[in-house]
């Protein structure tokens, strides 16, 4: 017995020396990269990542960066990418401490990676233990995740400042909720930098050949500004970056009966206040157009969250509603009272995607919108899937820009797959196709329209985002 006791007694000194040498050897990995950004909040972290790299990346900044989202990737200082790969298809925040190793070895002038953790502890345990960023991003609070960081908003706010720095700088585009995160960055010593999204021109807007909105690019003009890089060579970063599998997209669909169909995936956006302002964007664009309809996926771990989405049909207009997955009640009994659109219930954990897809296009009208919402996973995967069947709408009808009033010479939007792919595309496959929409020409008549109306950056108008927030000045540094 006192043999087996000092077997167990060995085994545990040498788990402990091991880890002991094991931290020392990240923490060294860590010293290698200068500048580490965290980002962290409820929606939009795999974007606002891609931004921040490909803004640094611009500035002449050597950048790695590592996405979570839709689909994890590994982003090359070159920007080229491929997926992280996860043992089992399992996540596990501990697959930081290789992201960071790795990129060590590039020896970057910044690393942008995005919080995978959910539960508070393992937030900041990842902050303190794994990537101790010199400058955090928490993007915004939304009702999202509420059974771990909840169950009020309030709590979801202090548990995502659990991952500010300590004596760091950390950015925000709250503002509901903004005078906790002060409170919560006044704890740990930590700078709180509101940004203005209405900095972010429309001009600068339309430089991105997919969908992006004005709070994500004020962010990373943030970050890139504390590291010194001027703010429309950190747009033409931006600009060029390659967008994320799970972009907000729409495609153009020809059903065999005759019917044209525009479809938006907004899949990703599954929390109710990001999900209405991706719906509004897209018909502001005149991506979508009426009657929309709605389809809203439900999974039974998500059962709140499927109330949720049944909950904002009234306020999306939708003329039908047809719901999937199970339990398809959770969604259709948080339907209010007052809705006067159709509910159509095809429910079911084993109904036949085809038969589905099917009794769906059946109910469209000729010419109609079908946005997707709620979980991606179970019934909305194999929608998707016998959707992209589907032959597309090569049509070239243009669509009406609802913004600032520009003449149909000055933008054409088509929604349609990319005719060829993005340069960055041959990296690495991915799993999911996701087509974004595609602009023609965009960057270019961009830069025109600007021209023709006078650069906002020029005239010390909107062009210059006012990061000051009156409780906590502060200059750019190079190293903050």
């Amino acid at each position: 017995m006192l043999f087996l006791y000092l077997v167990l007694l060995l085994c545990c000194t040498g788990l402990l020396v091991a880890g002991v040498l094991e931290q020392r050897r990240h923490f060294a990995s860590l010293e290698q990269i200068p500048t580490r950004v965290l980002v962290n909040g409820i929606r939009g972290k795999s974007s606002i990542t891609r931004l921040c790299a490909g803004a640094l990346r611009g500035g002449g900044l050597v950048t790695v960066a590592k996405t979570t989202g839709t689909a994890a990737r590994f982003i090359h200082p070159d920007a080229t990418e491929e997926p992280v790969y996860r043992k089992f298809g399992l996540s596990n925040i501990v697959e930081q401490i290789g992201i960071v190793r790795r990129a060590a070895a590039y020896r970057p002038d910044a690393l942008v990676i995005e919080c995978m953790a959910v539960m508070p502890a393992l937030q900041e345990i990842n902050q303190e233990k794994l990537i101790r960023s010199t400058i955090g991003v928490l993007c915004n609070v939304r009702e999202d995740h509420l059974e771990e960081m909840g169950p009020t908003l309030d709590d979801v706010a202090r548990s995502l400042s659990r991952s500010m720095p300590v004596g760091g700088v950390c950015i925000t585009a709250e503002k509901e909720r903004l005078h906790i995160l002060e409170e919560e960055a006044a704890k740990r010593n930590c700078r709180l930098v509101a940004v203005d999204p209405e900095t972010v021109t429309d001009a600068e807007l339309r430089g991105f050949s997919w969908f992006t909105f004005k709070e994500n690019v004020a962010i990373a003009l943030a970050v890139a500004e504390l590291l010194g890089v001027e703010r429309q060579t950190a747009l033409q970063g931006m600009w060029d970056a390659p967008p994320d599998p799970g972009v907000l997209s729409v495609e153009r669909y020809a059903t065999p009966e005759g019917k044209r169909l525009r479809f938006a995936n907004v899949f990703a956006a599954n929390d109710p206040e990001s999900t209405l302002m991706n719906v509004k964007q897209l018909e502001d664009l005149g991506a979508i157009r009426r009657p929309l309809n709605v389809v809203i996926n439900c999974r039974p771990d998500r059962v709140e969250r499927n109330g949720q989405m049944g909950g904002i049909v009234s306020d999306l207009a939708a003329e039908v509603v047809f719901l999937i997955g199970h339990p398809a009640k959770s969604a259709r009994d948080a339907i209010p009272a007052g809705f006067t659109g159709r509910v159509v219930d095809l429910g079911g954990d084993r109904r036949d995607p085809e038969e589905l897809t099917a009794a769906i296009l059946a109910e469209l009208a000729p010419n109609s919108s079908l946005v997707a919402i709620g979980n991606i996973h179970g019934q909305g995967e194999l929608f998707l899937e016998c959707l992209a069947e589907l032959p597309l709408d090569d049509s070239d009808e243009p669509l009406t820009f609802a913004s600032d009033g520009l003449d149909q010479d000055t933008v054409q939007i088509a929604v349609s797959r990319p005719p060829e792919p993005e340069p960055y595309s041959w990296v690495a496959p991915l799993e999911t196709p996701a087509y974004g929409l595609h602009v023609p020409g965009q960057r270019e008549l961009a830069r025109r329209f600007a021209a023709r109306h006078g650069d906002p950056a020029e005239d010390g108008g909107d062009g210059e985002a006012d990061l000051h927030h009156p409780h906590s000045p502060y200059q750019p540094t190079r190293n903050p």
